[in-house]
């Protein structure tokens, strides 16, 4: 019992993902799970399973041919645990008992949603189940307006539950398959209601739910916002816009927006510039895209979402940390500065750490996807970032993959979704930072 207790909360996070995963990849192996009733291999199902509860949104079969209703309601399942936290199931579950919360669960939901600190976290666990499905639940309702008049009530209603969940989540699983295998949303892509709902759902998930809280409080007043959330709002607004921007310049004359009209190119860059941050939908074809476009996406997935959220990357605080430090070192100044704010000491390190994390995988991944398939280098970069942003979009090429590439993939969604800190301080044999004693000795850099 006692060991029990000294298992950090970091590694209980990793063990309860990992879980997760292996009862969905048991589930969805089931004959039952299938659209033809017979049994789905493990591998298959692992990536599956760990695709959905990781919300990445890269599959190896198309989720509408290939499972069973009851198959999707498993995925769609492991997306909304997944999305929001498989802690703020639990705590929902212990406050609904009337026992009381210890300080081991309060901790284990401050680290499973970056909370920054432990008082009110069960109070902030509502909020979040209950934002979560005032949204989704919005959105589904206003996706029902286009399902319904085409597939039905009852298959209308199915598609706007799954695609708000998946967008909010930013999943990127879509049951479009009806109409062609692995399409996506490329037959909407000059539906600006669709866009627009979708793109909703996608940057309201990405933002983080203290954020959303922070909006609340401060009634939308710029200047009464934390730190935190001014640089969630003020970066996200310039990444979308950005890459919106970007993306437009460099597909300009591509293969791909040589089909459309010169509104549709506009939708889809600005839907292309939310999504690539961990959405994982798409409304044109990756593929087809040029490779100048192709690596702003990277770009853009790499970055993700906020920290708190139902994203993925490496956050947008963290490049913003990155940024501001290179700044900060070309202005002379000791501490980083912004919005009438210092930041605290250490934080560029811990920014750092997680970029080189990312970086170090993502390349070394990569790279042996690459020697062992045989593939283009840029393409298997891809889906690497998109593996380990918990993004989803693809170039085309994961259907083709191997086992031993699905299932480094598989490793890469896992520690983008448990975070690569939290993977870190997980295996971490210190509790407490080691003030050194060694000498100080200075060496030159750059």
């Amino acid at each position: 019992m006692k060991h029990l207790l000294d298992i950090s909360p970091m590694k209980v996070i990793l063990y309860g993902y990992c879980f997760i995963i292996l009862l969905g990849t048991l589930l969805l192996c089931m004959p039952f799970a299938s659209r033809n009733g017979s049994m789905t291999d493990f591998l298959t199902s692992f990536f599956t399973a760990t695709s959905a509860t990781c919300v990445t949104g890269l599959v190896v079969v198309n989720t509408y041919t290939h499972w069973s209703f009851l198959g999707q309601i498993i995925i769609l399942s492991l997306i909304q645990i997944g999305g929001i936290g498989f802690m703020t199931f639990c705590i929902t579950a212990i406050s609904l008992t009337k026992k009381k919360i210890g300080y081991m669960s309060r901790s284990l939901m401050q680290n499973s949603i970056a909370a920054p600190q432990l008082g009110g976290i069960v109070r902030m666990t509502k909020f979040v189940l209950c934002g979560t499905l005032v949204v989704e639940g919005t959105g589904a309702l206003l996706l029902c307006l286009f399902y319904c008049p085409i597939y039905g009530l009852g298959k209308g209603l199915w598609y706007s539950v799954f695609h708000s969940i998946s967008a909010f989540c930013n999943a990127g699983f879509d049951i479009m398959g009806v109409q062609e295998e692995f399409v996506s949303f490329t037959a909407q892509v000059g539906n600006f209601y669709v866009n627009l709902i979708l793109m909703f759902l996608i940057i309201l998930g990405g933002l983080g739910f203290f954020v959303w809280q922070d909006l609340l409080e401060s009634k939308l007043r710029f200047s009464r916002m934390h730190l935190h959330t001014k640089l969630v709002i003020f970066l996200s607004c310039i990444l979308i816009i950005g890459g919106a921007f970007l993306l437009f310049v460099s597909e300009t004359g591509g293969v791909e927006y040589a089909k459309l009209t010169m509104s549709e190119q506009l939708i889809a860059s600005l839907f292309q510039s939310v999504s690539s941050r961990t959405a994982g939908f798409n409304t044109v074809d990756i593929g087809s895209l040029t490779q100048t476009g192709q690596f702003l996406i990277i770009c853009l997935m790499i970055i993700g979402g906020s920290p708190g959220s139902t994203a993925g990357g490496i956050k947008t605080t963290t490049f913003a940390v990155l940024g501001l430090s290179v700044l900060t070192t070309f202005w002379h100044r000791k501490s980083i500065e912004v919005f009438g704010r210092r930041m605290e000491e250490g934080i560029t390190r811990l920014a750092s750490c997680v970029f080189m994390i990312y970086l170090v995988l993502v390349c070394f991944v990569a790279m042996i996807i690459s020697s062992v398939e045989g593939l283009p280098l840029l393409d298997t970069l891809f889906e690497s970032v998109s593996a380990i942003a918990t993004v989803g979009l693809t170039t085309g090429i994961t259907t083709s993959l191997g086992n031993v590439s699905l299932v480094l993939l598989a490793i890469l969604m896992i520690i983008g979704r448990a975070g690569s800190l939290t993977m870190l301080l997980a295996f971490s044999s210190r509790k407490n930072p080691v003030v050194s004693t060694l000498p100080l000795e200075k060496i030159q850099i750059g």
